[in-house]
């Protein structure tokens, strides 16, 4: 479908395959393909005004920064060949490519350069949000967990149901007498990913993991390991490393983050405004 792509477009038509259908434009089917050559063609529109804007005077992009983006994207690919095949699939080449990729970046620095005429954000800003959303800022009860899987395979002989379970009810009896060799034994036969980092899940609020695991991991107390359990995955033993109590971030804990979050709500309302206006000029 390359083909048919006006070469200037042919960039966005392909960021625009992947945000809409998690596809490569010759994957698409023709009513996908129109969605997105439309998209493309409306982004491709909107970008050359903002290139044409008063405010894209004196935006340059820098060639670090160029090469930098370029290198990124290459690095996804085993080689060279593989990066200019699948750009030639897509109606571009390496310089093509490259032309579409400055053209975006410098879009993007021209919208950061209008985003800072944005109102700045007082401390008085940021205390009236704290005291006006409470409810952002309730912490709920977390365990950190760790758990060991064992699957449930019948095609394979170590993981039949009866060996399975024979396996985790021996793992799970060594923990008993030695709840800390937790990890070591994650490592040894955990059979999830995990296991890597001693079947470590995380800092869990509740209904995060299977019903029949959440229960589990909530009744345990801090240290304790869980008996044998099983969900879809197969059989498990999980281990409570620590408990944080329910509670509210403090003004001082919540502070950045609502400093942070309002600059970049005030920079986006800033910059829709801008396009709007652009867009509505004649």
């Amino acid at each position: 479908m390359s083909h048919v792509i006006e070469s200037g477009v042919a960039y966005l038509v392909l960021k625009a395959a992947q945000k809409l259908y998690s596809k490569a434009p010759a994957a698409l089917q023709p009513a996908e393909f129109e969605r997105v050559r439309a998209m493309a063609q409306r982004q491709h529109q909107l970008e050359a005004r903002i290139l044409a804007a008063p405010e894209a005077r004196d935006v340059m992009v820098p060639t670090p920064t160029l090469q930098a983006a370029l290198q990124e994207i290459r690095g996804r690919y085993p080689n060279e060949e593989d990066f200019a095949n699948d750009l030639a699939q897509n109606g571009l080449d390496e310089g093509s490519f490259a032309t579409a990729l400055e053209r975006e970046l410098k879009v993007e620095a021209i919208l950061e350069k209008v985003g800072t005429q944005a109102a700045k954000v007082s401390d008085m800003d940021v205390e009236l949000y704290y005291q006006y959303h409470p409810e952002q800022f309730r912490r709920p009860e977390t365990r950190l967990a760790r758990h060991i899987l064992i699957t449930i395979n019948d095609t394979i002989a170590e993981n039949t149901r009866v060996a399975a379970r024979k396996r985790i009810d021996e793992i799970a009896a060594r923990l008993a007498k030695e709840p800390q060799r937790f990890e070591e034994q994650a490592l040894k036969h955990s059979e999830c990913p995990t296991a890597l980092d001693g079947g470590k899940l995380g800092d869990l609020p509740r209904g995060k993991l299977f019903a029949e695991l959440d229960k589990a991991l909530f009744e345990l107390k801090a240290g304790e390991v869980s008996g044998v359990l099983e969900s879809e995955l197969g059989f498990h033993v999980l281990r409570c490393d620590a408990i944080t109590e329910a509670g509210v971030l403090s003004y001082d804990q919540a502070k950045q983050h609502i400093r942070k979050l309002m600059e970049q709500k005030r920079k986006r309302v800033c910059q829709q405004a801008w396009v709007k206006g652009l867009l509505e000029a004649k």
